[in-house]
């Protein structure tokens, strides 16, 4: 028999609710590097399925495993029963970006090459798994500076700048999926947000994510052959049964080198995943769980890497909304559940099933509540008088939507898109102002916010560094890059319009930083600075 302080680390409503929110989360992620790599760059589903998944999964399932342990110790620690685990799932923004600008072209590219489709496919695989070692390496390294950043920048850069993926890429983007088949993504979001953020009990107390995701399969399968479910349905096609061991392999040693190219993308790509880690973290904390930063991105990054080594392709990362699962009342158990059910649901094959069989608009509405979620608790857990600050760091994340969409080869073809880049009858261009705007985003929207937070307080001085820091960035791409890939560079090898960006970019910065500090000086005998 369990004694009470056990039993209180639990909660099966809660649990439950936390658990599908999770997994559909996962799902989701899945579903769309899948839907990118088959569907866009007709990559062979095989690799995908069995090659790329399951090394994925037990990504998932080594860190959400090492995350229950970490809430189980906080809850003995403080002898709190609310202890909700950190959420650790396959993120979202960076393996879009690595499916849409390294996986897929260089899948072309090796076809180019005169590689067969399944040869091509292999390296392009072992590039991903060379990826994730290079990015996890990185995150290891940069974790020990995990809590310092926590101390220095303020909650409303690293709440404003998470609100600011949440509202745009994880909110915006599985919205429109839930419209483009609008009488099942509808229903479905409507129950959640009714059961979960309104707080109303369903027939039977039925989780709300469940019920949500039950009654949308069921809309969408029902309603589809008759013509009821809009233009959106597509039939399920044969399940494939697959089963496949991520076994540890050197297979990322021969992706090494084909990584090089792709560098630019892909470090900038782990250093997003150490401030987001740093950001939920804090986000987390807000919300009464005092996790250490250095050992959630830790954890994060050893994931990462077992990801990495059995030929997984996509890096894991303490989700954004770790108070969205506290508010379902989820405990401890909603990681455990999470990490076994998608683990072994990369080694077993239903994972692929069910990113086969259950439609985004059904999965999209769990991502769109989370949006909502995180980007009220930016407002809420910040100061009043920083509001101001979380709402400017949106507009790099903006930015960064209009480019992802604009740099979809199904939009515009990647020829046609560098063109628009460097072309303007007068003026720089807007679509490259767009694009460097949008380019290291989630460090810009730290910035910006950090920026404005310390002017708020009259900190000039504070306002000062973090502009200058801005520039120094700028200046070789860190954020703001002039390359359409986002990637790093050595201002003085830029040509033409691009070399012009940069640097009136990074002067901005520094004649902005200049003013505030003049502007300061009267503040001097206030006590304020």
């Amino acid at each position: 028999m369990q004694s009470p302080q056990v039993q209180r680390r639990w909660s099966l409503a809660g649990d439950l609710n936390g658990f599908f929110g999770l997994v559909v989360d996962n799902l989701a992620v899945m579903a769309f590097l899948a839907t990118v790599l088959v569907g866009l760059f007709k990559f062979p589903a095989d690799v995908v399925f069995t090659r790329m998944f399951p090394g994925t999964a037990l990504g998932v399932l080594v860190g959400d495993l090492i995350y229950t342990v970490m809430a189980v110790r906080l809850s003995r620690r403080t002898g709190r029963s609310d202890v909700t685990a950190m959420p650790l799932g396959i993120d979202t923004p960076t393996t879009i970006g690595l499916a849409l600008l390294v996986l897929g072209p260089a899948f072309t590219k090796f076809k180019a090459s005169g590689m067969d489709d399944h040869a091509a496919a292999i390296a392009t695989w072992h590039l991903g798994m060379a990826s994730m070692m290079v990015m996890g390496l990185l995150k290891f390294a940069l974790s020990f500076a995990g809590n310092w950043v926590g101390r220095v920048v303020p909650r409303a850069g690293l709440l404003g700048s998470i609100a600011a993926i949440a509202l745009m890429l994880i909110g915006f983007l599985p919205i429109v999926e839930v419209m483009q088949v609008p009488i099942v993504g509808f229903v479905s979001l409507g129950i959640i947000l009714y059961s979960v953020v309104a707080k109303g009990v369903l027939p039977g107390k039925v989780p709300g994510v469940l019920a949500a995701v039950v009654v949308g399969l069921v809309l969408y399968y029902g309603l589809g052959p008759m013509g009821l479910a809009g233009p959106g349905y597509h039939p399920p096609g044969a399940l494939t049964l697959r089963f496949a061991l991520p076994l540890p392999s050197l297979g990322f040693v021969d992706g090494l080198a084909s990584t090089v190219p792709y560098l630019p993308l892909i470090l900038p790509f782990g250093l997003l995943m150490v401030i987001g880690g740093i950001n939920v973290t804090e986000s987390a904390r807000a919300a009464g769980d005092d996790y250490s930063t250095r050992d959630v991105l830790l954890t994060e990054a050893f994931a990462t890497l077992v990801a990495g080594v059995c030929g997984g392709v996509a890096q894991t990362t303490p989700y954004i909304g770790q108070p969205a699962y506290k508010k379902m009342g989820a405990r401890a158990g909603y990681t455990l559940l999470t990490g076994v059910f998608v683990g072994l649901g990369g080694i077993l094959g239903y994972l692929s099933n069910l990113v086969e069989l259950v439609p985004l608009a059904v999965l999209a509405p769990i991502l769109v509540f989370v949006s909502i979620d995180i980007t009220a608790q930016a407002f809420e857990a910040s100061p009043g008088r920083h509001a101001a600050a979380v709402v400017f760091s949106f507009f790099p994340a903006i930015a960064r939507l209009i480019a992802i969409e604009l740099g979809n080869p199904a939009y515009v073809a990647p020829e046609h898109f560098n063109q628009l880049l460097v072309t303007a009858d007068q003026g720089m261009p807007e679509l490259a102002v767009i694009v460097a705007l949008g380019n290291g985003f989630i460090i810009t929207s730290m910035v910006w916010a950090g920026f404005l937070a310390a002017m708020v307080d009259g900190r000039s001085r504070a306002a000062v560094a973090t502009l200058i820091s801005g520039a120094a960035m700028t200046f070789f791409g860190v954020i703001h890059s002039v390359e359409p890939s986002g990637g790093l560079y050595l201002p003085w090898n830029l040509e033409g319009v691009a070399r012009t960006l940069a640097l009136q970019l990074t002067a901005a910065y520094v004649v902005l930083a200049t003013v505030v500090a003049l502007l300061g000086l009267q503040r001097q005998g206030s006590g304020r600075d």
